[in-house]
């Protein structure tokens, strides 16, 4: 049966876990949804079953430009990597599985945001287990203006149209099956919702000098008085990759200015032994956010965007924010009279490169019979919040994540200006691009949502925990105190008495030798089940050229 216009039963959702009336839902890693799915029909519906569900999909495109002929086309990727269902309650459902006219009947939901998803759903090619890893950690909601909300303000997460990751609870509500085969589904509605996941700090990267050109730990820059005056030395400078910046929880009211810090060290090697080291001029401070999509799964974690320019099924999208402007005119140079000659090396790790952290390893040009100066410089690094009243401060920031189709990550670019002593000469070149990490924190009062019977194998396992009981060190028991008989070393002879073993007695059973609490279980399994091995859809349409010709 069809139903249409008004015989169609109306179906809305509605939450009951204090965000009602909350502009965009906002949840974290572990927080539980709670809700009703109303109907209400307006004639006799008969109705087979009410699905409701909390799913997560992305969705990508690729627009790709052939060569040859002037002809270009779409591929596009879908996956639902979250499919949680909800149990029907035998209570909400009528006793003749027929809806009556004028009467709402409500379902109740409760879903819980997962932590990490199921093995399945990264089901394809990889590099490595760390890929797999990234890859099963649900991504932030990305791409949709309505749910990158701050307050009653909509925001800017600085995605692009063709990278979209949304989150939404859906109910259906199914009446047989069509000649097809599909089922009939006469009423639905879905509510969307924003999901920030918590994700923690993650190992800091490992850059090579001169083979990654999206990173950039260290830099150094011949000083001269004119483009052929003679050289009067060569300044460095170096940083690590500093600490994550950490979003608070998404439904935090007001929350804190998210900010960390870099520290730049500088190295001047005079080439003269009057050369002075040069002044120091502004400090810009860039965030690249970079935006990694593509229509077929990422066997790696994308580190050079040069892979993804040019390619029928990779793309990448950048935004740069200024996040600062520092003067550095008074920043003193202290000099150093005894000689320093670390190992050079060719790469540069994420880490101070010399025995003291806080002075750069000499330059290619370093004299080892000239002192060196050095300077430090503390830049503060400040998100853009939405009270700053900047055009910056309509973004908002998602954590760095990599999924299988969606990565984003972010890189902090300083560039900084120096004058040649004696001349008014400024070289703003000097610059370095560092990796940076946006962490996100979970909810206070999430904890995992798990049953009695959990609850109580969890304390039986902690209770047989001997690993932190006190050693007993009372005497041994008489039975150990005997002195020990050994047996003779000459050679056995046919009236040697046969030779017995003692053998510890042997558990009467399986179960009695298990630690307490590891015990088989006998309690009712998880109320919600995940989905099945994801399918990615990939298609591909082609689109006719345009030509236009004037008579």
């Amino acid at each position: 049966m069809v139903y249409r216009g008004k015989e169609k039963p109306s179906v809305e959702i509605k939450l009951t876990d204090g965000q009602e009336t909350a502009f965009v839902p906002s949840y974290s890693s572990l927080d539980q949804i709670q809700g009703n799915v109303s109907v209400t029909a307006h004639t006799d519906t008969k109705i087979d079953q009410v699905f409701i569900t909390f799913e997560g999909v992305v969705k990508t495109y690729v627009e790709k430009m052939a060569s040859s002929s002037p002809t270009s086309g779409r591929s596009e990727a879908f996956q639902c990597f979250l499919r949680l269902v909800q149990p029907m309650d035998d209570a909400s459902w009528p006793d003749t599985g027929i809806l009556k006219p004028d009467e709402t009947y409500k379902f109740p939901f409760t879903f819980a945001v997962p932590e990490k998803l199921l093995p399945q759903n990264c089901d394809h090619d990889r590099d490595n287990d760390t890929v797999h890893q990234a890859h099963l950690q649900p991504p932030p909601t990305l791409g949709d203006p309505l749910t990158a909300a701050w307050g009653k303000s909509l925001m800017d997460d600085m995605s692009p149209d063709m990278a979209i990751v949304s989150y939404a609870i859906r109910a259906r509500i199914i009446n047989g099956k069509k000649s097809t085969g599909k089922v009939n589904i006469i009423a639905e509605d879905s509510k969307k919702v924003r999901v920030v996941p918590q994700i923690t700090e993650h190992p800091p990267l490992i850059v090579q000098d001169g083979k990654d050109d999206d990173y950039r730990l260290r830099k150094e820059k011949p000083i001269k008085k004119g483009t052929f005056k003679k050289r009067l030395g060569t300044i460095v400078m170096e940083s690590v990759q500093p600490r994550p910046l950490r979003l608070p929880p998404p439904r935090t009211e007001k929350p804190c200015p998210v900010t960390t810090s870099a520290t730049i060290n500088l190295r001047f090697d005079p080439a003269q032994p009057d050369a002075r080291p040069p002044r120091l001029g502004s400090l810009v401070t860039k965030l690249k956010v970079a935006t990694f999509f593509a229509s077929k799964p990422m066997e790696e974690i994308p580190s050079r965007s040069s892979d993804f320019h040019y390619s029928s099924t990779k793309g990448i999208y950048v935004e740069t924010l200024t996040l600062s402007t520092l003067c550095m005119a008074s920043a003193q140079w202290d000099k150093h009279n005894s000689p320093d000659s670390p190992p050079r090396r060719d790469t540069a790790l994420s880490m101070p490169s010399s025995s003291n952290p806080n002075i750069p390893k000499a330059s290619s040009a370093y004299k080892h019979s000239l002192p060196h100066y050095t300077a430090h410089i503390l830049v503060p690094i400040i998100l853009p919040g939405k009270d700053d009243g900047a055009s910056s401060s309509r973004k908002v920031f998602v954590p760095t994540f990599h999924s299988c189709l969606l990565s984003r990550i972010y890189v902090l670019d300083m560039s900084l200006s120096c004058h040649t002593p004696d001349t008014s000469i400024t070289d703003p070149s000097l610059h370095l691009k560092l990796p940076i990490q946006i962490s996100a924190e979970g909810s206070a009062d999430a904890s995992p949502n798990i049953s009695e019977d959990e609850a109580q194998a969890i304390a039986r396992r902690e209770a047989g925990n001997f690993a932190w009981h006190p050693r007993s060190v009372a005497p041994p028991s008489p039975e150990y105190g005997e002195q020990a008989e050994f047996p003779s070393l000459a050679p056995p002879t046919p009236d040697d008495t046969e030779m017995t073993t003692t053998r510890a007695q042997s558990p009467e059973s399986v179960e009695d030798s298990m630690a307490p609490g590891i015990r088989p279980s006998s309690g009712n399994p998880t109320a919600y089940s995940d989905i099945p091995p994801p399918n990615y859809s990939v298609h591909t349409f082609a689109r006719p050229s345009v030509s236009s010709s004037t008579g």
